[in-house]
């Protein structure tokens, strides 16, 4: 995912629930006899300021609070879209889906309920002050989490985040402010959901859980385009803490995805509210090109439409080759974005672009979750989405302040081959799946009795294995929800490191505690480096020293500057639920069962593929063919937008042209001829067709010139050739394993 993406630490390992349990516990709002008028006001109850009798909240009263926080906090002066009925349903405590464009605020759907909770407790007396609760926030993004807790701050709202960037220190500045109950809004990646220790947390919190605010929700549906496995999680955390209400959130939901939104948090179909994607400044356009002729006609179409542009590419070398033709060659003002800059460039890109200091930003995925600059003229996809969600999102980054902007998309014959590579590379072998298995339930693991812990190395097994991460984390997430084997914790780091400033010595002798002399006894300096090495969890074997004592020093000895720490090998933690496999006839049952699954999201990526490409070579308006993916209609019934390539033209977009499929033989021997490694034909299909995997990164395969040699074949065809070729076990060629 990149180092944008936060993930499990151990900084809430350790934290007891007697260091979390809040001074009293709140008074929650009593139920309403059914004979209660709802309303009357509660300045027309004559007991209102009764301490025996708590004021009860009106609709009217609580819409009312909505819109002076609307309008005094965020400085708006009415509601939009459907922001005022969604609030509504939140504020009488039901589960809501939320499902606005990209830019429509719906950020705002949990932020307005966050402050009107307390402005509520004020009012009305039904909770005392410092027990109004708090609203969790699960987000994607640390960098987003940021800017919003930046943005709330400002306004004098109680905001904070937990990732992974914070101290030990600041975490617990941040429980003890949710103790007291001074924060309104909690932000937290889904990775943290995995932390009991967070967990624990929360369920203590003063007053608990009132609204629970998952942002891209769509990530939790295995259907949809952007499916991350910490996602299914969410739900289960919800049980946990006991929150109050659900608020989930996105931009791109099909009807199948907002199905799996709504039964994952028990949401009614009168709790969805939806805003068609459709924008009448936007022109889109798409045109069929030869991948030669792509530098010349981007070129053109700049020259042509001025103004901040972002052009999407699909890989990083794409946007730097791209960026650097237009800012060497062509002199435009532009620069490259992709995950893999340094944050500091990333930041420095993205702060010009938004200043209008550079016109132009060739970017992959990475960039643009976030970015709200209005006045974006141009979008540019270099090449093919990956799903009509993803255009759909990017492509509602142009013209929110209402003027006319142009969303221009080139279509080639190439483009099919990377959006194959990408599809085609998650699938790991069924004999690599199966290994998988037996190592994660080995012999130890097996004898471990219910509420047992274990360890592995997802990057090990990763290695080992021949099993991408991001696949990898949905095979653990299916061991753990669909077969209820195992349950994640709070990874660990195995190996942590620091280099000793001048005050390091005088900071630990000046402090007697046992962790100060563990560490300055265990912690080890090779000659030649100069950082010290120490392994916590081998010191407390010895010591007797709870590991996380020997953590918190170290972090304390940081932040005091008298080392600089650094943390390497995560580990991560399971512990044991269910009956697991320990036959070899169960380990083969549950390969069948997991690499169906996974045959399967191999499947609905093609799609997906297909999809974008339908949605510009049907006989269909393009913007009608977009809000019908989504389950809506152009307004006023109208069948077409006026605008798009299709209305202007009066005919669909014609596909590329593909060449036949037809096996090259000889180019089969060639890869055949380059490894002697026999034991997977999609290994060896991967190699030639040109897909990375860890296994083909080991053996130096990508370096050669077999890789990718037949990327213009059918996959499905090489896989076939590769097969036979196994089957019969052909004589090693040169390489070896």
């Amino acid at each position: 995912m990149g180092d944008e993406y936060d993930s499990g630490d151990d900084l809430f390992e350790g934290v007891t629930e007697s260091e979390l349990l809040r001074p009293s516990q709140p008074k929650r709002p009593q139920e309403f006899d059914d004979d209660v008028d709802f309303t009357e006001l509660i300045n027309n109850s004559d007991d209102a300021s009764a301490p025996n009798k708590r004021a009860r909240t009106s609709p009217e009263l609580k819409m009312r609070l909505a819109a002076k926080v609307l309008e005094e906090t965020f400085g708006y002066g009415f509601f939009r879209h459907e922001q005022r009925d969604a609030i509504r349903r939140i504020l009488d405590g039901e589960n809501t889906l939320v499902v606005f464009p990209t830019g429509a605020g719906k950020s705002l759907c949990y932020q307005i309920p966050a402050i009107v909770f307390e402005e509520m407790d004020r009012e009305t007396g039904e909770r005392d002050e410092g027990d109004s609760g708090v609203t969790i926030v699960v987000s994607p993004l640390i960098a987003l989490m940021k800017d919003q807790v930046d943005a709330l701050r400002r306004r004098g709202v109680a905001a904070e985040c937990i990732d992974s960037t914070k101290t030990w220190h600041q975490v617990q500045e941040i429980t003890a402010d949710l103790r007291c109950g001074k924060l309104r809004l909690l932000y937290c990646a889904p990775e943290r959901l995995n932390n009991e220790g967070f967990v624990e947390s929360i369920k203590y919190v003063r007053g608990g859980v009132r609204l629970l605010g998952v942002d891209e929700a769509h990530c939790i549906s295995e259907w949809g385009h952007s499916f991350r496995p910490d996602y299914l999680k969410v739900a289960r955390f919800v049980q946990e803490v006991q929150a109050e209400r659900v608020v989930c959130l996105t931009a791109t939901a099909t009807p199948v995805v907002a199905d799996d939104i709504c039964k994952a948090f028990t949401i009614a179909k009168e709790g969805v509210f939806r805003t068609s994607p459709y924008r009448p400044n936007l022109y889109l356009q798409a045109m069929t090109v030869n991948a030669d002729d792509k530098f010349d006609l981007l070129f053109t179409y700049l020259r042509r439409h001025t103004g901040s542009t972002l052009v999407y590419v699909t890989m990083q070398k794409q946007a730097e080759e791209v960026a650097w033709f237009l800012r060497t060659v062509k002199k435009f003002k532009a620069e490259a974005f992709h995950a893999g800059m340094k944050p500091e460039v990333k930041t420095r890109v993205q702060d010009q672009f938004m200043a209008s200091e550079i016109d132009i930003v060739v970017a992959t995925i990475a960039f643009g979750m976030g970015i709200d600059k209005p006045d974006i003229r141009n979008i540019v996809h270099w090449d093919l989405p990956g799903t009509v969600e993803e255009y759909c999102q990017q492509v509602g980054r142009a013209g929110r302040d209402g003027e006319d902007s142009y969303c221009m998309l080139y279509l080639c014959e190439r483009d099919f081959y990377i959006r194959e590579m990408f599809a085609r590379g998650d699938l790991p072998s069924r004999q690599g799946l199966r290994s998988l298995f037996k190592d994660i339930f080995n012999d130890e693991v097996r004898q471990l009795p219910a509420e047992g812990t274990f360890k592995t190395s997802h990057h090990a097994q990763s290695s080992e294995f021949d099993i991408r991460l991001s696949p990898l984390g949905v095979i653990y997430a299916l061991l753990e929800l669909r077969f209820n084997l195992m349950r994640a914790t709070a990874a660990e780091y195995s190996a942590y490191s620091f280099e000793a400033a001048s005050s390091y010595l005088t900071h630990l002798k000046c402090n007697n505690t046992p962790e100060a002399k563990a560490i300055l006894s265990h912690a080890r300096k090779t000659s030649n480096s100069k950082y010290h090495h120490i392994d916590p969890t081998a010191v407390s074997r010895q010591t007797g020293i709870p590991r996380t004592s020997i953590i918190r020093r170290l972090n304390d000895l940081h932040d005091a500057g008298a080392l600089r720490l650094k943390t390497s090998g995560v580990l991560n933690k399971y512990k044991v639920l269910g009956t697991l496999p320990r036959t070899d006839g169960e380990i083969d049952q549950l390969t069948d069962k997991v690499y169906a699954e996974l045959e399967g999201r191999e499947t609905q990526a093609m799609e997906r593929t297909q999809q974008v490409v339908d949605l510009f070579a049907s006989p269909t308006c393009f913007a009608r063919g977009l809000a019908r993916h989504f389950g809506m209609d152009l307004p006023d019934g109208s069948v077409r937008c006026s605008r798009c390539t299709f209305c202007v033209l009066g005919r669909p977009l014609w596909p590329p042209p593909m060449p036949p499929k037809v096996v090259s033989h000889a180019g089969i021997q060639r890869v055949l001829a380059a490894t002697a490694v026999r034991d997977d034909p999609r290994f060896l299909a991967r190699v030639a067709f040109g897909i990375r995997s860890p296994r083909v990164s080991r053996l130096g395969l990508d370096k050669k010139a077999v890789f990718s040699s037949l990327w213009d074949h059918d996959f499905k065809s090489l896989l076939e050739e590769f097969t036979k070729a196994c089957e019969i076990k052909q004589e090693p060629g040169l390489g070896g394993i």
